[in-house]
């Protein structure tokens, strides 16, 4: 039992002591001046694209028709604002 109150005591004094430390201790670190230089990608100057591929025209009549723009099965669009 006289163990058990003396683990307890240096428990509660260790702790006390680590709190004090926290609040009182020179835990700050002095202020340094960092210079590091960037390069910024804006795009100046493009990568070199590769030539298209020829397309060939289809007439009108035979031009395939645009895609249906209602919604699949099962879904709603009243959810759907991106603003």
């Amino acid at each position: 039992m006289r163990l058990l109150k003396v683990v307890v005591i240096l428990v509660i004094l260790i702790l006390a002591g680590l709190a004090g430390y926290a609040y009182f201790g020179d835990m700050s670190s002095d202020p340094q001046e960092m210079r590091m230089p960037v390069e910024l990608d804006l795009g100046a100057a493009p990568a070199p694209a590769t030539a298209p591929a020829p397309q060939t025209e289809t007439p009108a009549a035979e031009a395939a028709p645009a895609p249906d723009a209602t919604p699949a099965a099962g879904t709603t669009t009243e959810n759907d604002d991106l603003d």
